[in-house]
């Protein structure tokens, strides 16, 4: 029997979701540490027992928790999250020079074909890896020498909050910062390159094309055309037909092309799923209309899908880490808020449905289908 499992990380605490291949009707476990910030929440392709939590406060720190039950029972792991040699400094927004310091983990991101490898992407920004199921963390240190320097932080920190994972190549792997911006790594994550031509970010850097200081809000690809990514910046929906090496906008016809996630169709390379936010200072849905925007062709021409979705007085954020799809034939996609709804809809997108209503603010939503 298939089962879905749908992984919630929120401030207060982590949901786990799960219903059978219907969902229609669903049964809700948690809070799992209770009262913690869960900044990510997600399970391994190899083995759907195995789940990680990144659990974080500002009085006791960050941890790792790790579950070999799909979440029923959870144990802290290793969380000796040291940066490799001199970490140097940074440049913030106070034009003051300050070491870099781990504050906590935005990502986990478990391998696809081994179940005691993970990634990490971190605070103050960096990646981790490690190859015993959390044990011990390791930093991929080549990932700074790419002008780290000149990396600031966005307004929710300096933060690598973004892992893609190449399925056709395990050296290739991408990774996205706020705000740094896109890079690539093609040997494991022992050297990096930035991936940025073609964002123009006026207004926001000295030099509106620099290779490196770009906001970008989230990274996505499909597993059958992994050379094809697409982006949400700060401003503007990207995408890019070479692995990153040239960028062009695809944002059309939406209301706005600010907002944090981006995700695509399991089984349609070309429908991607965006929800826009008013601007990076109104932090709510335009016109107060909670609306994901799907395109079929790739970008450029977008429609608004509204079915079962707030339409009127509805002022949420949806994260970057927030917005999901399943692998069903009917391929599900799921969204979580700031108001604490989880909403899914079972036939991409044309009609929603509240699974949970009064959650703490959802920090981000993964998905399992477990056969």
């Amino acid at each position: 029997m298939t089962k879905v499992r749908v992984l919630v990380g929120t401030r207060k605490g982590a949901f786990i979701l799960t219903s059978d291949e219907k969902r229609q009707k669903w049964e809700v476990s948690g809070p799992h540490f209770s009262g913690w910030e869960i900044f990510h929440i997600n399970g391994s392709p190899v083995n759907p027992n195995r789940l990680y939590a990144s659990q974080t406060s500002d009085w006791f720190g960050q941890v790792i928790q790790r579950s070999d039950d799909g979440g029923a029972t959870w144990e802290a792991v290793n969380n000796d999250f040291t940066y490799v040699g001199d970490p140097g400094t940074h440049l913030f927004y106070d034009d003051s020079q300050k070491p870099w310091a781990f504050k906590r983990v935005w990502n986990l991101q478990p391998s696809l074909t081994d179940p005691e490898l993970v990634y990490a992407g971190v605070e103050d920004a960096a990646l981790f890896v490690s190859k015993d199921g959390g044990q011990s963390w390791q930093e991929l240190p080549g990932l700074r020498d790419v002008k780290g320097h000149m990396w600031q932080p966005g307004a929710g920190g300096l933060c690598l909050h973004t892992i893609l994972l190449d399925p056709a190549n395990p050296q290739r792997l991408y990774v996205a910062i706020s705000a740094a911006g896109a890079f690539r790594s093609e040997d494991g994550g022992l050297t990096w390159m930035p991936i940025n031509k073609g964002l123009i970010s006026d207004g926001e850097l000295p030099d509106p094309g620099a290779d490196v200081g770009h906001c970008v809000h989230s990274l996505a690809m499909h597993p059958s055309k992994p050379g094809v990514l697409f982006m949400q910046k700060h401003w503007d929906v990207m995408r890019s037909d070479d692995s990153g090496d040239m960028w062009h906008e695809v944002s059309g016809n939406l209301p706005s092309d600010f907002g944090f996630p981006i995700v695509v169709h399991a089984h349609e390379p070309e429908t991607i799923y965006v929800v826009p936010i008013k601007s990076d200072s109104e932090h709510f849905p335009p016109d107060g209309k909670l609306r994901v925007y799907r395109s079929r062709s790739g970008g450029n021409e977008w429609e608004a899908l509204t079915n079962g979705l707030p339409q009127k007085d509805c002022y949420v954020n949806v994260l970057r880490n927030a917005l999901a799809v399943d692998t069903l034939k009917d391929c599900g996609i799921y969204l979580g808020t700031s108001g604490g709804q989880v909403y899914v809809s079972a036939d991409s997108g044309d009609h929603w449905e509240t699974i949970v209503h009064n959650l703490p603010p959802v920090l981000s939503v993964e998905v399992q289908v477990i056969k």
